[in-house]
């Protein structure tokens, strides 16, 4: 199991979908490309990595055919509980799948959900695309340093007083 990584008490929560196969292989977290691309998104807004917490809707990666809407349902009984553990000021939602599992709404959308706050389950939330959707397509950038400022942004001047 992967449960996240980073500062357990950071004021920032990032869910991404899953674990990749490298991460469940090794019990490392986030490293290759999502890594890169999130520590480079960071240091470009002026945020530190302390600031934030990773984790995942499946703490696990997924290796055969599986019932989504089942074990992701699953799954985000654990992710409540961590919410609730550490009580994050902002969650940042990463790719369509972390965004429809947090929101519970299999219509939600980054492209049309970025770029404003949203309460969902009491928290305040925002999204973006995800590192590796940003990594292949390069088109994406700049809506994702637009959504990493949005989030530094919003840090400095309404958590971090």
């Amino acid at each position: 199991m992967v449960w996240g990584e980073g500062n357990p008490d950071a004021p920032i929560m990032i869910i991404l979908d899953n674990p990749g196969a490298r991460e469940d292989r090794e019990g490392n977290e986030f490293v290759c490309g999502t890594r890169q691309t999130l520590q480079q998104a960071v240091h470009d807004v002026g945020l530190k990595m302390d600031d934030l917490y990773v984790t995942y809707i499946l703490k696990r990666r997924t290796v055969r055919k599986y019932e989504k809407e089942r074990v992701r349902q699953i799954c985000m009984n654990h992710l409540y509980r961590q919410l609730r553990a550490k009580q994050p000021k902002l969650i940042f939602c990463l790719g369509n799948v972390a965004v429809q599992s947090f929101f519970q709404d299999p219509d939600a959308e980054v492209k049309t959900l970025r770029g404003s706050m949203h309460d969902v389950h009491g928290y305040q939330t925002t999204v973006a695309y995800h590192p590796l959707a940003v990594r292949r397509r390069p088109n994406l950038r700049s809506k994702f340093i637009e959504d990493w400022t949005y989030v530094a942004k919003y840090y400095l001047n309404s958590i971090s007083i």
